[in-house]
């Protein structure tokens, strides 16, 4: 039923068999039923990818790369809270804008101290973020187009001074530039993770672990666990199942099918809805097909998102082309292109007309999704008309050096990952042109500058009166297609409490404990 000679419809028309889907409510899920918390015990924690080297500036901050462990170590100077939607202080104390938003004042806490002794002041964050900036991590190159000074008041106060008004930056320090480093992290000639959070690096065995200490002079007071334990699961099923059989306390998981019957089964967690979380990119860049505006369109109208979901993942109802469905907070009436085959064939057709011979090739993992997702998509392509070569690579890391650093690719499975909780960020780093994960697709003036207005929108109405042009920019460029929204749920039983959600699908861990069920 996967195989691509399956495909023959003009409408693509087979039901989904699964089920009806689930309710897809993002935030706190389940409640925490209270109590007091119990002291001690081990949270064995299944991450959904094996992150070795838990240093903000070299690793993608998300909950499914490192963020989790990252957070637990570093804490973060503010925190997002899916509640209210609003952006609270955490490692620090207060975070106030100036009268015309330029610039942020930022307050820490009194007298809190690095694991290793040495002071969290306002020197040592400014030391952090510059290091973070030098380093290239993810948000470098906003950082560097939007904040122009990093200045120390005393021991106590750092401000940020702004190239523009920016009224959602506090968002910024959610993620990567929030994780305060300490300097004796790179003391010795290679990288120890130490920072300030609750919990301390402990070891790390490669393919098996990574263990995380209490730290016992944590601001917030010793935690509640005395370890934390990353365990790596790489299927999601078999994840979901350790999880039932309470071998593990936590599971992040981000299959859809495993989400699904994670929600259906009445797991207590915290969950992420993240626009543009599957998508295939397209290389723009000069020598590849997707250079011409006119194959990228193709591939658009050719493409009908709910195959790829009804072989990949039935019956969790997430196919949709649009940027921002209807899931999102930021979702809008713009509609994004209609699935039209014979749009499709004729923009190929004025292609090859001027010398492209429509062959391409589609990149992707080996897993049983990601193999069914590639073989839907040759399907679909070949249909219009296109030669479809598969490139499955064996690994995450191949595909991720491949697309993300050597640019080897035409076309290929990803993740841009645009999340409601301050989306200017993530949209400026993989499609405004100085961004710096746009991993070689189409940048445009008129796309740059609708990215930079959105900087500028306070509120929830201005953010959606930007994104609904954004979308009809996007059916212009076409810099990738778009098959759905990805869910990323961090599961745990009814006997784990205190978890904290924020930005990323990451969760802070510092007052977590478990009873006993």
């Amino acid at each position: 039923m996967s195989s691509a000679c399956a495909w023959q419809s003009e409408d693509g028309g087979r039901a989904v068999t699964a089920g009806k889907p689930v309710k897809y409510t993002v935030g706190m899920i389940g409640g925490d039923g209270g109590g007091t918390p119990a002291k001690g015990g081990t949270l064995t924690f299944a991450a959904y990818s094996e992150a070795g080297l838990l240093d903000p500036a070299q690793t993608i901050v998300a909950g499914s790369t490192g963020g989790v462990e990252m957070a637990a170590i570093y804490d973060v100077l503010m925190r997002w809270d899916a509640g209210t939607g609003q952006v609270r202080p955490q490692l620090a104390e207060d975070l106030k804008p100036d009268r015309d938003g330029t610039a942020f004042t930022l307050t820490l806490r009194d007298g809190v101290e690095f694991s290793d002794g040495t002071p969290l002041d306002a020197q040592a964050v400014k030391w952090s973020i510059e290091r973070y900036v030098k380093d290239g991590g993810d948000e470098a190159a906003l950082w560097k187009s939007n904040v122009t000074a990093v200045e120390t008041h005393g021991d106590r106060t750092v401000v940020f001074k702004l190239a523009n008004r920016w009224p959602t930056f506090p968002y910024l320090l959610t993620t990567g530039p929030g994780m305060i480093v300490a300097k004796s992290s790179d003391a010795g000639g290679g990288f120890r993770p130490v920072g300030a959070g609750p919990f301390t690096f402990e070891r790390y065995r490669p393919k098996e672990e990574t263990l995380l200490k209490a730290n016992p002079g944590y601001w917030g007071g010793r935690p509640n666990l005395d370890a934390v334990r990353m365990v790596y699961v790489d299927d999601p099923n078999a994840a979901l199942d350790t999880l039932k059989s309470k071998r593990i306390q936590a599971a992040f998981l981000r299959d859809p099918v495993a989400v699904q019957k994670a929600l259906k089964a009445g797991e207590h967690g915290f969950l992420s809805m993240v626009s543009l979380g599957n998508v295939a990119v397209i290389n723009a860049t000069a020598g590849h097909p997707g250079a011409d505006p006119r194959v990228r369109r193709a591939m658009a109208y050719a493409i009908k998102p709910e195959v790829i979901y009804e072989r990949a993942y039935p019956g969790t109802g997430l196919a949709s082309s649009a940027l921002f469905p209807e899931s999102s907070a930021l979702h809008t009436a713009a509609a994004p292109l209609p699935y039209d085959p014979g749009k499709a064939r004729e923009l190929l057709k004025q292609a090859k007309a001027d010398g492209y011979d429509g062959k391409v090739t589609y990149l992707d993992a080996q897993d049983p999704a990601s193999r069914t997702t590639a073989l839907a998509i040759k399907a679909m392509l070949e249909n219009a008309g296109f030669k479809v070569e598969l490139d499955l690579v064996r690994s995450v890391a191949d595909q991720t050096s491949k697309v993300a650093v050597r640019r080897d690719y035409d076309v290929s499975g990803w993740g841009i990952s645009w999340r409601d909780s301050g989306p200017f960020g993530r949209m400026y780093a993989t499609l405004h042109a100085k961004g710096n994960l746009t991993v070689g697709m189409a940048t445009t003036p008129e796309m740059s500058g609708l990215i930079e207005e959105l900087r500028g929108a306070a509120t929830l109405d201005q953010q959606r009166g930007v994104t609904a042009r954004v979308q009809r920019q996007w059916n212009e460029d076409v810099p990738a297609l778009v098959f759905g929204p990805q869910p990323e749920l961090v599961a745990w039983p009814e006997t784990v409490h205190g978890v904290a959600g924020t930005t990323n699908s990451m969760v802070l861990l510092g007052d977590a404990w478990i009873s006993k069920g």
